[in-house]
């Protein structure tokens, strides 16, 4: 039994974690659910054996939770990010043995915390960035939980976590070794873990009590789910049909009242077009006499779209040749608003999805630039040059944030953008690449995340579904069902205050991160410093 305790612990611990994870109704698990990898530090000291266990768990939990990502035409490469996932997620538990079996448990504890909150923080910020199993991310269907986020970010979540785990753990622990009467164990020790847990739960009621809602001029959005197969709208033939559905389904909720009419993810020029002639392009002049017929409407869509360089010294060096080599260019996932006014605004994704939109760090192995797995519309990874920071109604000045995909998972960048002016926060996604899968789900839940932490309005157009409202206070509202199209209208409120989280960032994060850079430099200045003669 004590030869196969660390497999069985391995498992549990993978059980509970994908239990206690969006969208499973079973989210008060997290709270135990590091308690088995804590178990098999303890019991195995064999660094090879430790990894061993280690990455059973942390590989299982990746493919139980985002197994969807290989529900593509090329599923092997789920496996890949699985495996890649797992790999660097090991690293921190890794940090964790060593400082556990050289230092101590109480040292082991604080190492733990600091490793995995910098491990968080790299990841990211790092172009191998995956953030969606942040720990943090786990209370995304609980926003009654975590009202305080508006000051710590997910940090602060994965934070909670990783103390209560280790608080539980501990007092488990020592009564096991020091049996007393039970009264005596709750009154002296048991009191702490449940501290632990409950004080943030009633400091989240606190803040809820006292919010206050923006205030000022609403505005009038209308939110279009087009339910376009993801895998047909590339198809050349299909723009101009999609065009048109689009504008049929706007024009059912628009109203001479509408301020912003949203669309989804590459809607629009989805073989791209360049952005020098896009505000003459016939698509653009229809979107223009559709809004004509609503004079304070502006349309924020996604949209596949080109930039030339002229002159080779401008271009990235990750830019396109193209076919006669003259010029190089670039391709974008972007967001452009379109009035009546002959401007055109064009906003670039900048946090690409690693293995479908950019290799990383293929600027230092140019070959595999080209190998970005191809989801229709543009082969290869896309461009990292700045468009617009934000969307801006020269007529009202509201400023809108049109996260991307998968941008709306990166809490201190939305954050920074809000600190540049941001009103509204809007998605526009294409999540039906996965199926009808948890991935859509999930990213529908965390979206209610960056409303918390910066206290704005949240608006979600999703190709497929799930497309939404989402309050500042973390609240689904209007949510339309996935696979079925269909248009949402909504008043929504523009924010301009700032929360301590958009004011300072992820200020838990970097912490760890100093702390971290501290314990590693001192643990070469033990490792090498010079030994005292004997006496």
């Amino acid at each position: 039994m004590n030869r196969w305790l660390p497999i069985l612990l391995s498992l549990a611990g993978a059980l509970l974690l994908w239990a206690a994870w969006p969208t499973s109704p079973l989210t008060f698990l997290i709270f135990i659910a590091f308690i088995p990898l804590l178990r098999i530090t303890d019991l195995v000291a064999h660094r090879g054996k430790y990894f061993g266990c280690i990455f059973l768990t942390l590989f299982l939990w990746n493919v139980a939770t985002t197994w969807w990502v290989g529900n593509t035409t090329v599923p092997a490469s789920g496996l890949a990010a699985n495996l890649i996932n797992t790999l660097v997620m090991s690293v921190p538990l890794l940090g964790y043995h060593r400082t556990r079996v050289r230092v101590g448990q109480t040292a082991g504890y604080f190492a733990l915390i600091v490793y995995w909150l910098t491990f968080e923080y790299i990841h990211l910020n790092w172009e191998f960035s995956w953030p969606w199993l942040s720990l943090g991310n786990a209370f995304a269907m609980h926003p009654s939980w975590i009202q305080w986020y508006e000051y710590t970010g997910v940090s602060g979540g994965t934070l909670w976590i990783l103390l209560a785990n280790i608080l539980i753990y501990h007092t488990w622990m020592q009564r096991k070794q020091y049996p007393v009467a039970m009264t005596t164990f709750l009154w002296k020790t048991a009191w702490k873990p449940a501290a632990v847990i409950i004080i943030p739960l009633l400091l989240s009621s606190l803040v809820q009590y006292n919010f206050e809602a923006p205030e000022g001029t609403t505005a009038r959005i209308v939110v279009v789910q087009p339910n376009i197969d993801p895998y047909d709208k590339f198809a050349e033939e299909n723009e101009e049909l999609q065009l048109k559905k689009l504008l049929s389904l706007s024009a059912q909720k628009a109203d001479s009242n509408t301020s912003y009419i949203i669309w989804p993810e590459t809607a629009l020029f989805t073989h791209g077009v360049w952005e020098h002639k896009l505000s003459y392009e016939d698509e653009t002049e229809q979107i223009r006499q559709f809004l004509r017929r609503y004079p304070k409407a502006t349309i924020v869509s996604g949209a596949t779209t080109l930039k030339r360089y002229d002159v080779t010294d401008e271009a990235p060096k990750m830019a396109r040749s193209s076919e006669d080599g003259n010029f190089r260019y670039d391709a974008f996932n972007s967001a452009i608003q379109v009035d009546t006014s002959h401007a055109v605004q064009v906003y670039h994704k900048a946090k690409l999805v690693p293995g479908v939109e950019l290799i990383p760090y293929a600027r230092y192995m140019s070959f595999m630039k080209e190998l970005a797995l191809d989801m229709g519309g543009i082969t290869g990874g896309y461009g990292l040059t700045p468009g617009v920071e934000l969307l801006e109604d020269t007529r009202t000045h509201v400023k809108v944030l049109p996260t991307i995909c998968y941008e709306s998972v990166y809490g201190e960048f939305v954050a920074e953008h809000v600190r540049r002016g941001a009103n509204l926060l809007f998605v526009i996604t294409n999540d039906g690449w996965w199926g009808d899968t948890e991935g859509h789900r999930q990213h529908v839940q965390y979206a209610r995340l960056r409303a918390i932490e910066t206290r704005r309005w949240v608006a979600r157009s999703a190709n497929t579904g799930i497309s939404c409202v989402i309050d500042p206070m973390g609240r689904l509202q209007q949510p339309l069902p996935y696979w079925k199209e269909g248009v949402i209208e909504a008043n929504v409120t523009p924010g301009d205050t700032f929360t301590f989280y958009v004011r300072f960032g992820d200020l838990i994060s970097k912490a760890a991160v100093a702390f971290c850079i501290v314990m590693i430099l001192f643990s070469f200045y033990l490792k090498f410093r010079p030994s005292m003669p004997n006496s």
